[in-house]
């Protein structure tokens, strides 16, 4: 599961989840003139309240964070869980509705012609009712709210790595070089010049060395990036299936640029092509 996709959103839900279990721990009753050492139910000892109301929203607003952690969500019926658990958080907050209006389920009413008799929400339905709404709200509204869209945990900025290639100034490229205007080895300094230099033996020009390859000019330099959805990594060779499958919220390093499309490697040290660069962030 990837924490860096989860959103604001996932935030609100997880957040009222725990006010949810918090609140299923204090009484679901008040009665008027209830001495305050009196023992009153809570939603673990009334059937109703923690099927409808506790575990209905709990399971939702699990369903609703995984979802979004997943890189590849699984659906059941054509659903995936994402849609199950906002269904399962409305279902909460509706059945927490229900209890603050009728906190004894009609049994006040048997033997009693339907008088006050005192009872009433306590303070454990009443968060809960709270914390089911906010649940709702943020589980639904998260795919139409940009500032619910947004990144639960900001994604670190890199550092940018130096280009393939860059040798530090000053030297021919390798280590241990002479540099310019110093004698090359077994040359003393002010001997006899060489063809093609100036007497003391000054280079005229720095000219490479015999054999030695010769980095071409750097017209791509590797930057870090990341992909807004999963895309698929295929390999270089051009072969149709992937080798490995790129997650939002994770910096890959692209080090070279074919067409549209990108070399990339991953942080295991795989490399393949990027086809699809579209809306990618750079770093």
């Amino acid at each position: 599961m990837n924490i860096r996709s989860l959103t604001r959103g996932d935030g609100v839900v997880i957040g009222a989840a725990v006010l949810l279990f918090i609140a299923s721990f204090l009484d679901i009753y008040s009665i008027d003139g209830a001495p305050d050492s009196a023992e009153l139910p809570n939603s673990w000892e009334s059937g109703p309240v923690l099927m409808g109301v506790v575990l209905a929203g709990v399971i939702g607003a699990a369903l609703v964070v995984v979802s979004h952690g997943l890189p590849q969500v699984p659906k059941v019926a054509g659903l995936d869980l994402g849609q199950f658990g906002i269904a399962f958080t409305v279902f909460a907050a509706w059945c927490a509705l229900g209890n603050i209006f009728d906190p004894l389920g009609g049994t006040d009413n048997v033997g009693s012609g339907g008088g006050d008799n005192g009872v009433g929400a306590g303070i454990g339905l009443i968060l809960a009712l709270i914390a089911t709404l906010v649940m709702a709200a943020a589980a639904v509204a998260t795919p139409l709210v940009p500032a619910l869209k947004a990144a639960l945990v900001p994604t670190p900025r890199p550092q940018q790595p130096q280009p393939y290639g860059a040798q530090p100034s000053g030297s021919y490229g390798y280590p241990g070089a002479p540099q310019p205007g110093q004698p090359g080895p077994g040359q003393p300094f002010g001997g006899q010049p060489q063809p093609g230099q100036p007497f003391g033996g000054q280079p005229q020009s720095q000219q490479p060395a015999q054999g030695q390859p010769q980095a071409p000019a750097p017209d791509f330099s590797p930057f870090w990036f990341a992909v807004p959805v999963p895309r698929p990594l295929f390999a270089e060779d051009g072969s149709p299936t992937p080798i490995a499958e790129l997650a939002p919220g994770t910096w890959y390093l692209a080090v070279e640029q074919r067409g549209p499309a990108l070399v990339a490697q991953t942080q295991d040290g795989r490399r393949g092509v990027l086809q699809d660069t579209s809306g990618i962030q750079r770093g």
